[in-house]
């Protein structure tokens, strides 16, 4: 387990470049609401203090986002209390490792409710993790935002707790990319796709969502593979991919496969004229990782650190100060679940395992939009967010959102350089 006790006493020796936030959202209060089930109930509980139990993937398949997660967890704790805390209590997280196992996910929510005494809890990362981590949530009552579960089927569990913390689920990420080479004219735009992707619900609805659309409009897929999460050796996939010549080649990825996939592909010097793949370029460690060959490469992405949200642009300066560098994905993402919980919060004026507390939480979140450092959020009636993902791509060795026009940092290359 890991226990943070979010201070500001130990903030300093505790951050690192991931560990940064801002609380934009939160303003504090000096009266509480109920408190008496959650965190003051429990062995080591405190009255003054609000305990957000957590499980997150930090070791597995899935361990990379999920430290980013947690980092962005903990810059939101670190931030709120610095600022007086969440209705005037400190905030402490009780973070679990779940290991990147959907079994062991709902065994920590269950230990998290009954014996660490959440008063709140936050979602996990992963779609395959967020399904089982929400059904124990659903059952105990207890409001579930969540920072990563993107894919259509954890809308369509009947879940009525749930919210997801982005703008936009799996299979609307490349919304924007489709309707550009859509409207490219028949001579120009791409004739042929590969695509390959993780069996995950996630990383195959990104991918899925868009080849569906392309398929629809007479694109002709030419490989579509699926392949274990733990996946290493890609060159039979990315043989496939260099024989079929496609003009244009997809991941439905998460991190290292998406890596795996790249670097097998540069060895067999296959050229798309364009490449996508989902999450892994907003990796701060990716351009190292594929040697350097990222120009042109495509994925959708929920957050950049130059929206012009106003949250945001505090989050950028405070996060920039601490760590010298710009914020990532995951970690706004995490931010998000914190900041859309704190205004529920807030605004019903309880944070409490009390089941009246949290069906008046879950209950706010339906009928109200919440300003983030991701845009303004608000829900459809299965927790689906109601907005969009933007399109970035590597253009002149930096990562630039190129997609809408209206909020674009560089214009869309195509077709795209050489490895």
């Amino acid at each position: 387990m890991v226990s943070t006790a979010s201070t500001s006493g130990r903030r300093g020796a505790r951050r690192t470049a991931g560990v940064v936030g801002t609380c934009l959202a939160l303003t504090a209060v000096t009266s509480a609401c109920g408190l008496g089930g959650g965190a003051s109930g429990s062995d080591g509980g405190d009255a003054d203090e609000i305990v957000i139990g957590i499980s997150l993937p930090l070791t597995g398949d899935y361990s990379e986002p999920g430290k980013g997660v947690q980092a962005g967890y903990e810059a939101w704790a670190d931030w709120t209390n610095d600022n007086g805390g969440l209705l005037g209590k400190q905030v402490r997280l009780e973070i679990l490792d779940d290991q990147s196992n959907a079994e062991r996910v709902a065994q920590d929510y269950e230990q998290l409710i009954n014996s660490e005494g959440a008063d709140l809890v936050f979602g996990p990362f992963s779609t395959r993790l967020v399904v089982p981590a929400a059904q124990v949530a659903e059952d105990y009552g207890f409001l579930f935002v969540e920072p990563a579960g993107a894919a259509e089927e954890v809308f369509t569990q009947g879940f009525e707790n749930l919210f997801y913390a982005a703008p936009a689920v799996a299979d609307d990420h490349y919304n924007l990319l489709a309707e550009r080479i859509l409207a490219m004219p028949e001579g120009e735009r791409p004739e042929t796709a590969a695509f390959a992707a993780m069996d995950d619900p996630f990383a195959q609805g990104t991918a899925y969502g868009l080849r569906d659309k392309l398929e629809e409009a007479g694109v002709e897929i030419v490989v579509d593979e699926v392949y274990p999460p733990n996946t290493t050796d890609f060159s039979s996939i990315a043989a496939q991919i260099a024989d079929s010549d496609a003009d244009m080649v997809v991941g439905g990825t998460q991190y290292q496969d998406a890596v795996n996939m790249i670097v097998a592909l540069q060895q067999l010097d296959y050229q798309p004229d364009l490449a996508a793949f989902s999450t892994a370029p907003t990796n701060p460690e990716f351009s190292a990782a594929i040697g350097g060959g990222t120009e042109g490469i495509l994925s959708p992405t929920g957050y950049t650190p130059e929206a012009p949200f106003a949250e945001n642009q505090e989050f950028v300066d405070y996060y920039t100060e601490a760590t010298g560098e710009a914020p990532g994905e995951d970690q706004a993402n995490a931010w998000t679940t914190g900041e859309v919980t704190a205004a529920a919060v807030e605004a019903v004026g309880c944070a409490d395992p009390d089941p009246e507390c949290q069906s008046q939480l879950i209950d706010w979140l339906r009928d109200n939009t919440v300003d983030t450092v991701v845009g303004p959020l608000s829900w459809d009636a299965e927790g689906r967010p109601e907005s969009a993902h933007l399109i970035q791509q590597y253009v002149d060795g930096e990562i630039r959102i190129v997609m809408p026009d209206d909020t674009a940092e560089a214009d869309f290359v195509f077709p795209k350089p050489e490895w």
